[in-house]
């Protein structure tokens, strides 16, 4: 059986409603004020799926939410506290239209969830997913997935893929699960011919030649490496930088976390796992209200030696996707594409 499919475009709201019954359905929907969000959809028939623009937030919160509950516990007399872990609940979850850089970017978090001690909670729900992604025809004008190597195509590390053909998708399986999906649904799927194999191949030429940043971030992560960012740098990153953590936050692959107890009644809690963020004034704050780091000036220079020197040097690749969503959100001027340019384009 060929690997390779053709879906008509009129025949796709059909299947999703197919999977819906037996999965979540999460996807770009263009909401009343105008914004493409990554959402749930509880009633095809009322959205509208919207695939011609980058969703605005990543579905980093599906698979590590913001806030989440650990544990609960109690403590029925001082000497004592018993712990219960929080089972996970959410079923099967099929996320569509997922771009190559957001799924890049939970290939990331798999590697910080799952690749030595597993954490239970990431691993449920990616157990429990099935990722149906869509290249990249005419990336967006932020994006520079080229740079970063995981796009504007990429083929691996989907169940299923999708290509804009004009009036169909042309599909690809890299998992059993998308295969398990065309083998129950075939009625949907139709064998893909040379032409719409060409078709792929000229549409993958053409989306390389649309990027309109050019971003060296290679030439970055060699000067970080050898220390050659110079001082000047540092000094105006940290001067406009506001510590909003608005980066953090919106950024698919930024997994820190801090963990706290939050008290529910005199004798019972839950323990919350949280978003946190390396700009952040508390983040490296110790006992006694020591910091070891000088927050006005290295909270900036952490989150970009992170993301294009220590994970690096850690994983042999840089945890920035190039999505671009950094470059949209920061007011501050302090995106990781102004760092690459500032370091870049300094005499060293």
């Amino acid at each position: 059986m060929t690997d390779k499919y053709v879906l008509k475009k009129d025949h796709l709201l059909p299947l999703l409603r197919k999977l819906g019954k037996s999965h979540r359905l999460i996807a770009p929907l263009r909401n009343r004020h105008g914004d493409t969000l990554f959402t749930e959809i509880d009633n095809l028939d009322k959205v509208r799926i919207d695939l011609d623009n980058q969703p605005q937030n990543s579905l980093k919160r599906f698979f590590f939410p913001q806030q989440e509950v650990l544990f609960t516990y109690n403590n029925p007399d001082p000497a004592s506290y018993h712990f219960e872990p929080v089972e996970e609940e959410s079923g099967p979850a099929l996320y569509f239209g997922v771009r190559p850089c957001d799924l890049s970017a939970i290939l990331y978090m798999d590697v910080v969830f799952l690749k030595d001690a597993k954490d239970p909670h990431y691993l449920h729900k990616r157990q429990n997913s099935i990722l149906v992604g869509l290249n990249c025809n005419n990336p967006f004008a932020n994006c520079f997935c080229n740079a970063t190597r995981n796009g504007p195509f990429i083929d691996f590390g989907f169940d299923l893929q999708l290509t804009d053909l004009g009036d169909r998708f042309l599909v690809e399986c890299d998992r059993s699960r998308g295969q398990e999906i065309i083998s129950q649904w075939q009625q949907f799927f139709s064998a893909a011919g040379d032409k719409d194999v060409k078709a792929q191949y000229q549409a993958f030429l053409e989306a390389r030649g649309k990027f309109r940043l050019q971003v060296h971030l290679d030439l970055a992560a060699r000067k970080l490496a050898d220390d050659q960012v110079p001082e000047s740098v540092w000094e105006e990153l940290s001067m406009r930088c506001q510590d909003c953590g608005g980066c953090a936050y919106i950024c698919p692959t930024c997994t820190c976390f801090t963990i706290r107890d939050q008290p529910t009644s005199d004798n019972d809690g839950e323990r919350i796992r949280g978003w946190d963020a390396c700009t952040f004034s508390g983040f490296t704050l110790m006992a006694g209200d020591h910091n070891p780091v000088d927050r006005q000036m290295r909270g900036i220079e952490k989150r970009f030696r992170h993301k294009l020197q220590f994970d690096v040097k850690k994983d042999s690749r840089p945890s920035c996707v190039g999505c671009g969503r950094c470059v949209n959100i920061c007011f501050g001027g302090t995106d990781i594409v102004r760092f690459i340019n500032m370091t870049c384009c300094e005499n060293t």
